[in-house]
């Protein structure tokens, strides 16, 4: 219920000094791996947003109530990797999808981050959000214990097919979590249309960023 009142948490300064000069470098610590994320400026969606460290920080923390290990997790709009990588580290068979241009970064930080790991090989897959994914994700075969999202909702013209895809992939017994740095109307009226699709809770707020995690379920009829 929405009645639930959320964990107030700040995100920790747990990335390390770095050691290099280049800027297109970020080091993280989580799950006691050491992550190097390699950033770009050219998009959007190659750089680290503050819903990534939080959603990080959070499945780090709480691994009693979502045990990722052996669970099998797509993230839409993957960006750097980050929280695929945090996932993959946790033991969970990951999918990390993104725009077709994210890919190459994208690929690279979760090859890198994940191969002297003894954990499941995690997959990167482009995925335009309510384009094909009938054809490439087929439901008779791709089922998903967990959803992961963090700063998909921001002022783009795509809201409406992030909510298609969500509803795309949330069957029974999925569970989105979604954390978001809250700007704009936009934000707030994108969580109003989830909450009439979804079950929705506020898991946790992070004040000092304006980050929400929420988690959503699917209604069952």
């Amino acid at each position: 219920s929405l009645t639930d009142s959320p964990v107030i948490l700040s995100i920790l300064q747990n990335w390390v000094p770095r050691v290099s000069h280049y800027f297109d470098k970020e080091h993280y610590t989580y799950a006691g791996h050491q992550i190097v994320i390699q950033e770009s400026i050219e998009y959007f969606g190659a750089v680290v947003w503050p819903g990534a460290l939080a959603l990080s920080q959070y499945l780090e923390s709480n691994q009693e109530q979502f045990n990722l290990k052996d669970k099998k997790v797509l993230e839409i709009g993957a960006g750097t990797g980050l929280v695929s990588i945090v996932a993959c580290i946790l033991g969970a068979y990951v999918t990390a999808t993104d725009l077709p241009e994210v890919l190459d970064n994208l690929s690279y930080n979760i090859s890198r981050n994940t191969q002297n790991v003894n954990m499941h090989k995690p997959e990167v897959r482009k995925l335009v959000w309510g384009e094909g994914l009938n054809e490439d994700f087929p439901v008779s075969t791709h089922h998903y214990d967990f959803i992961l999202a963090t700063d998909v909702v921001y002022h783009h013209a795509a809201l409406d097919a992030l909510l298609a895809t969500m509803e795309y992939f949330c069957k029974p017994g999925t569970v989105l979590l979604w954390a978001n740095k809250f700007r704009f109307s936009t934000d707030y009226e994108f969580l109003e249309k989830l909450r009439i699709i979804f079950n929705t809770t506020i898991l946790a707020e992070f004040p000092e960023s304006n980050v929400k995690l929420l988690k959503a379920t699917v209604r069952e009829n």
